[in-house]
């Protein structure tokens, strides 16, 4: 080790470039590598290790090598790298049974080296990856007749923002009216890196078949299966889960869905313990508080400060009638636009929680900090929770993949409900996917449950911290997999990206992802929201119906008939249901 090192907590989290680059140029491109390759370090820290252009950060997991950049909104002591594969490589897999791996707040070592970077091929060959060339391709667009579609819903995040007003040339979409940056990257550049023919691996490479075979091989491969997985689920619409669900049961496997390592603790800790929630309509006309606490919709959710906070309500002035406050481990761009910015310590956010629950109940806190934060901010922030006429809460996954879990949130909720005895107070959690609130939904319609649901017994039960797909994977407990419109290789823990190396890998999308470079069979789909309809939930549980604006390239399905096509094939050679 050189001798300029520093132990860190090292944490994980969106970005806007991140988000920009993933849509309109994919996780294969350089550009979208320049996004999350590197780790951003407090300026102090950065003097410390003595001004490296480069660090090799370790932790429980292994090591990599990324370029470095300096930034005062990271605490000393902390570090920041992009949500993607890079972080994954270090983050542990051990969710302490509660589904979710320690995305946050991991231990790191820090140190300074003239080893070369680590690059997205090192990560692949190191993950053991089964195709190493992906015969990337756009789909080419036409120029034609214009047409206007108006009051179109963006199938990016959880806001799921349905007044934007679409204009289209021909096939060619030209203009996103409404839309975040995010929106617009993936509505104008919905034609770039698109899976355009189904495939199967032949060694190291991809051999390029007609859909009939493509699905002839996905249906042996899951009739087959002991123990099966089907994943993702959150960027397709309802009535294509709704078929999973009869595929997970039928071969009597495992569904899961992305809430697993995003808002799976949030469901635990509302079947524990319950919640105050709204949909956005009375946060919008009543609300004169807003509190964002561990999450950043200023890049994650980048509309919903303009819908939220910014706009004019019935009984509120918008803006100069609300106040805000952030809380977070770092100064985010969410901060910026706050009246209040609250820093807390890594993980301890659980401690913060319960000060504040004794401060609006005029109990003493006799430590001069809690969680690193001095009383009189508590006592600040809890007077204006009380004094507030409608209180909003929105929170995200800097308290859910916190180290308390679950635990976290159920005194978020707990805080809220003191707050009802006082004012009038709800929270939100921030969904990422636009349609991940879809997807527990769905799954709680057909079998009682919202993710990791097992039907190895012929019924479903779910056992978080068994049944949970990164623990699945990560201990090698199913057979084959099904992964639906989502990227697992590129967000899981290494150990659990590992294994997808090791069984048969079925891969239903409509673009390239990492996850495609561990796939067996790549069948192509048609975009819910652009090139399929269908319906998705709103974050705040509101079913929203996607139009579509082009139709799918030739010979190319939407989700839900692709996978009433694979049911039929599996029924048939299980001999189910004929």
């Amino acid at each position: 080790m050189s001798e300029k090192h520093l132990s860190i907590i090292l944490n994980t989290g969106r970005t806007m470039r991140q988000g920009m680059s993933m849509e309109s140029d994919g996780k294969w491109s350089k550009k979208y590598f320049e996004d999350v390759a590197y780790i951003e370090l407090n300026p102090e820290d950065f003097k410390t290790l003595g001004n490296p252009s480069k660090v090799k950060i370790t932790t429980n997991q292994g090591s990599i090598i990324l370029l470095v950049r300096t930034n005062n909104r990271v605490k000393q002591g902390s570090a920041f790298i992009p949500m993607g594969p890079f972080a994954s490589m270090l983050v542990d897999y051990d969710s302490d049974g509660t589904g979710i791996p320690y995305l946050k707040s991991t231990k790191a070592v820090i140190e300074s080296t003239t080893e070369p970077t680590t690059t997205l091929q090192d990560i692949l060959k190191i993950l053991e990856a089964k195709v190493t060339e992906i015969p990337m391709m756009d789909l080419e667009t036409k120029h034609g007749e214009k047409r206007v579609i108006e009051n179109v819903s963006c199938p990016f995040c959880g806001d799921v923002c349905d007044y934007l007003r679409i204009e289209v040339e021909g096939t060619k979409i030209v203009r996103n009216v409404g839309g975040c940056a995010i929106s617009i990257s993936k509505f104008l550049n919905y034609n770039k890196h698109r899976i355009l023919k189904p495939y199967i691996r032949n060694g190291n490479r991809f051999t390029e078949v007609g859909l009939e075979k493509a699905l002839d091989i996905a249906a042996e491969i899951l009739a087959n299966a002991k123990y099966p997985l089907i994943y993702g689920l959150s960027n397709t619409c309802v009535e294509a889960i709704d078929i999973a669900v009869e595929i997970a049961e039928v071969t009597h496997g495992i569904i899961d869905n992305t809430s697993v390592v995003c808002h799976g603790p949030t469901i635990l800790a509302l079947q524990e313990v319950g919640a105050v929630t709204a949909t956005f309509g009375p946060m919008l006309h009543l609300a004169d508080l807003v509190v964002f606490w561990g999450c950043n919709p200023r890049e994650a959710h980048m509309n919903h400060i303009s819908r939220i906070v910014m706009a004019r309500g019935r009984f509120s002035e918008g803006r100069k009638a609300r106040k805000v406050v952030v809380v977070d481990i770092r100064k985010t761009m969410t901060a910026d636009f706050a009246d209040l910015f609250i820093q807390v310590e890594p993980s301890r956010d659980v401690e913060l929680l319960r000060a504040l629950r004794m401060a609006i109940k005029d109990l003493e806190i006799e430590a001069p900090r809690v969680a690193g934060v001095p009383r009189e901010k508590i006592l600040e922030l809890a007077e204006m929770m009380r004094t507030s006429r409608y209180g909003v809460l929105f929170f995200g996954m800097g308290l859910t993949q916190s180290e308390a879990r679950f635990r976290a949130i159920e005194e978020a909720i707990k805080l809220v409900q003191d707050l009802n005895e006082w004012t009038k107070f709800v929270l939100l959690p921030m969904r990422g996917h636009y349609n991940v609130n879809g997807a527990n939904q769905v799954l709680l319609w057909n079998t009682g449950y919202p993710y990791a649901v097992d039907f190895a017994r012929g019924f479903p039960r779910m056992i978080v911290g068994v049944t949970s797909t990164p623990d699945l994977l990560a201990n090698g407990d199913v057979d084959a997999a099904l992964i639906i419109a989502s990227d697992p290789a590129a967000h899981f823990p290494r150990k659990a990206v590992e294994y997808l190396s090791k069984m048969p890998v079925i891969v239903v999308d409509a673009k390239w992802s990492l996850t495609t470079a561990f796939a067996d069979v790549v069948i192509p789909a048609g975009m819910v929201g652009i090139e399929c309809e269908g319906t998705v939930y709103r974050m705040d549980g509101v079913p929203i119906y996607m139009k579509k604006v082009l139709d799918p390239p030739p010979g190319i399905l939407c989700d839900k008939e692709i996978l009433g096509m694979l049911l039929k094939r599996i029924k048939e050679l299980k001999k189910v249901g004929i």
